[in-house]
């Protein structure tokens, strides 16, 4: 979710109850140690003693690399700042961070999960727990039963695992039942990633995985009330209504209110149209909004537009911000 959420988005989406934890974007480790501020750009509730959102729903922080030394003395800079649990991404199938040896890249060989977790299980001990995040393989998946019980073994504690290969990206289907051969090798906890959108979603990817616990990623951005919905119905058994479009925009206005005292207009419309954008993809308003408001630059006349009653044209809307 790099470039996605950030933590005014972590503040939005766990204002209602919903989320036990989250998770930062990828801090990218290459071959040096980090200096303090790369861990507060990604993680400033590291200010806090123990790092959480306002309602106090625990981040957790990831780190991305490949170089064993490097991701074991940046995990030690991180537990001097203060984390209180570390993520390794094994899982990141874009193109260039592969290319530069990170995400994804390392499922080729589980020798290399096993030696990335076991550098950073070793640098911090016992003080804080490591986790991981994996995909069902690189090209195809081989080798998922492998790397899971590579990273089981180096010391991690729990295992998030996103239910397609690298070379299957995003692309439906979800192969939930896969997680579950991973899960009843492993004897750490399994979670299951990938495709859950709905609260049907949700119990498919249980069923078929025989996980306690899922993991959301786009399904959180396309519907900030998936959490809080899926919560309501463990504690209550009662299905509630989809969030309104009503409610999507009032989240992107708060998320705009919250960025613009620290961000030029034109970055926020951006990190804007990229959240309808996951919208658009689960709701026919957020897609009707996408497309009127997809040339608009100025923030002002974006945020019109989604506070409207009803979708403005988009050629009205380009003659405003031209």
């Amino acid at each position: 979710m790099e470039g996605v959420i950030d933590a005014v988005t972590r503040e939005m989406l766990t204002r209602a109850p919903g989320f036990d934890w989250t998770v930062t974007e990828f801090v990218r480790v290459v071959d040096a140690r980090l200096p303090p501020r790369v861990f507060h750009r990604h993680c400033p509730e590291l200010a806090d003693r123990h790092p959480a959102t306002p309602t106090g729903v625990p981040v957790h922080l990831q780190l991305l690399g490949s170089d064993p030394a490097a991701l074991a003395a940046n995990a030690r800079q991180a537990l001097k700042l203060g984390v209180g649990s570390l993520d390794l991404n094994f899982g990141c199938p874009a193109k260039l961070v592969n290319r530069h040896d990170g995400g994804a890249s390392l499922l080729r060989d589980p020798r290399r999960v096993h030696a990335a977790v076991a550098a950073v299980h070793e640098a911090v001990g016992d003080a804080i727990p490591v986790t991981a995040k994996i995909r069902l393989g690189f090209d195809d998946r081989r080798l998922a039963l492998a790397c899971s019980h590579a990273a089981e073994d180096a010391g991690a504690r729990q295992l998030v695992v996103h239910a397609r290969t690298r070379r299957e990206g995003y692309r439906p289907p979800a192969h939930w039942e896969w997680i579950g051969r991973i899960r009843a090798r492993l004897s750490i906890p399994v979670i299951a990633n990938g495709d859950i959108w709905t609260l049907e979603d949700y119990w498919k990817a249980r069923t078929l995985s025989g996980c306690q616990d899922v993991m959301l990623g786009r399904g959180a951005l396309a519907d900030p009330g998936l959490a809080p919905r899926l919560r309501h119905w463990q504690a209550t058994g009662e299905r509630l209504p989809a969030t309104r479009w009503s409610e999507r925009a009032r989240v992107l206005c708060d998320y705009a209110a919250s960025q613009r005292t620290m961000l030029p207009s034109k970055i926020v419309v951006s990190l804007l149209k990229q959240w309808l954008n996951h919208m658009r993809s689960r709701d026919a308003e957020a897609a009707r909004r996408f497309q009127a408001l997809r040339r608009v630059t100025d923030l002002d006349d974006f945020l019109a537009g989604l506070s409207a009653e009803d979708a403005v044209p988009s050629d009205r809307l380009d003659v405003a911000s031209a």
